[in-house]
């Protein structure tokens, strides 16, 4: 097999097996070897804890690598939807939900937005936010939406957020239909949630809850629709697009507890099964 080498910086390079095209399973199968002066570790592209940990290691893989283009592309829709309803960006209380490294965060500072508090399940995230984007947040929190402290819950609530911002994150392991719910219902009504979602887990057949929780809630008025759009979100190491749904909407309820019961006992229901 041959291997692409690349500088990550004067101590680390990263090296990236040749793969014919078509060989990668939509990005799950992607993976590097990152090499410095005393050691070597084998990453696959899902593994975020260990990426965090080495400085601008995600930014060179998902970005510069592969031209991930979404956080760009969930704050332009974003923006284009407050500019036609006339708020000003500076106006938005976000909870940026699965927040990384500050990316996203990073984005929303640059179209005009002062407040935004990030969330994460990882705590490799919350450490490389504070090392890389030290300024972008009012404060990052490492917790499991789903199971907050109550003290926690407190403090969100108390920031009276009007706006979800959510990318890259849904429709894997990490992020499950109720931890979504969970988060959507930290946001005020009227409110904005702008996020993003493989197209597959939009799609009839879907396992994930996803396409059923995004249609319920659309069907149900409880999230009025503004954007759904189709994009590459980025290539995978192969040269093939991955596509995903942009999604930009206007909170008008919260997800009803019913709903939430429901998603519970599936979460439970899989967590024993792992």
């Amino acid at each position: 097999m041959n291997i692409r080498q690349e500088q990550l910086n004067s101590n680390i390079t990263v090296e990236f097996p040749e793969i014919t095209e078509g060989c990668i399973s939509q990005g799950n199968d992607e993976y590097c070897l990152v090499r410095s002066r005393d050691s070597e570790m084998e990453v696959r592209f899902h593994e975020y804890q260990t990426i965090y940990t080495v400085e601008g290691l995600y930014e060179h893989l998902f970005y510069q690598k592969l031209k991930c283009c979404s956080p760009q592309m969930i704050c332009s829709q974003l923006r284009r939807e407050l500019k036609k309803s006339q708020i000003p960006p500076d106006k938005l209380r976000v909870l940026d939900f699965g927040a990384g490294n500050g990316m996203v965060a990073e984005e929303l500072q640059r179209m005009g937005v002062q407040n935004v508090v990030g969330l994460d399940i990882i705590e490799e995230a919350g450490l490389a936010a504070r090392r890389d984007r030290p300024h972008v947040y009012d404060n990052y929190y490492v917790a499991d939406v789903i199971d907050l402290p109550k003290s926690l819950y407190t403090k969100l609530k108390d920031y009276r957020f009007n706006c979800l911002v959510t990318v890259a994150a849904l429709g894997f392991d990490d992020v499950p239909p109720l931890a979504f719910a969970e988060a959507y219902n930290l946001i005020s009504s009227p409110g904005w949630v702008a996020f993003n979602i493989k197209e597959h887990f939009l799609e009839d057949g879907d396992q994930s809850g996803f396409s059923h929780l995004v249609h319920q809630m659309i069907d149900h008025g409880i999230m009025d629709l503004r954007i759904s759009s189709r994009y590459r979100h980025r290539y995978c190491l192969d040269g093939t697009p991955l596509y995903y749904v942009a999604i930009v909407g206007r909170k008008q309820n919260n997800i009803p507890d019913k709903w939430l019961h429901r998603m519970r006992t599936i979460n439970r229901f899989h967590m024993g099964a792992t």
